[in-house]
């Protein structure tokens, strides 16, 4: 049986919490938070503690916080022997002090009162220490059908990448959002648009799947685009992303 305590209560530990509570030969020992109401997702199924003197033995903790937060919660496990794990896409492994360090990053976006499915997303591991490895690996193939080992250079290049798809293409979303609710139209004329983009590169590459204005420069439209913008911001990113995708194809046109 392998134990685990939690260290964070937020939306990453409260998903991770649920999908490592109904894994077979997995128990989680305990759950840490700074924050008392915090705890209140986990107290009913788990043990609890807002103590740091008060956290318990386990083979893995597993540290769920914000990234700057991570070295002063790292440093409340001194002295514990188990393996130290965080779960961020950006900060370093060795934002963790302790002699027995890994990455445990979930490749997903964590959203309260949205259940996720752990089989689906991504697991990015590494470990300091080789002979850690077969642990992580373990746990990490108990949650998902999807494993990858890589460096935290690589993650960072990674998290990077995540970014730009899902936060800044959720940016474009509430963009448009906007633009419908000043015309009075519905965004729902937008979602199966919105479905078919996302879908559409489970079969081609992004490159192959790109179409639109400036991707056939089409000039006489972008203008006419940009005429109709009425926020800055949104014409400095309108006519950013055009001139991206036109030199991307320039050589084709």
């Amino acid at each position: 049986m392998l134990s685990i305590v939690l260290l964070g209560t937020g939306n990453v530990a409260q998903q991770l919490f649920d999908a490592l509570y109904v894994l077979p030969d997995v128990t989680v020992a305990q759950v840490y938070g700074r924050n008392a109401k915090g705890l209140d997702y986990f107290e009913e199924r788990c043990p609890v503690t807002t103590n740091s003197d008060g956290i318990g033995t386990a083979d893995l903790y597993i540290i769920a916080v914000s990234d700057k937060a991570i070295p002063q919660v790292s440093q409340l496990l001194k002295g514990k022997k188990g393996l130290v794990a965080h779960t961020s896409g950006s900060a370093p492994m060795n934002a963790i002090h302790a002699p027995k360090k890994a990455v445990f990053y979930p490749l997903q976006t964590f959203t309260k009162g949205r259940t996720v499915n752990f089989k689906e997303i991504p697991i990015c591991l590494e470990v300091a220490q080789k002979e850690d490895a077969s642990i992580l690996e373990a746990l990490a193939l108990k949650l998902s059908n999807n494993v990858t080992w890589i460096t935290s250079a690589q993650r960072k290049k990674l998290h990077v990448s995540a970014v730009i798809v899902n936060n800044f293409a959720n940016h474009c979303y509430q963009m448009a959002a906007e633009i419908c609710e000043a015309e009075q139209l519905p965004f729902d004329l937008l979602q199966p648009l919105i479905q078919e983009t996302a879908t559409k590169i489970l079969h081609v590459s992004p490159k192959e799947a790109q179409t639109g204005p400036a991707r056939r420069n089409d000039v006489l439209t972008q203008q006419e685009h940009l005429e109709l913008l009425k926020n800055p911001l949104h014409k400095k990113l309108y006519q950013l992303l055009s001139e991206s995708i036109r030199q991307q194809y320039e050589e084709k046109l």
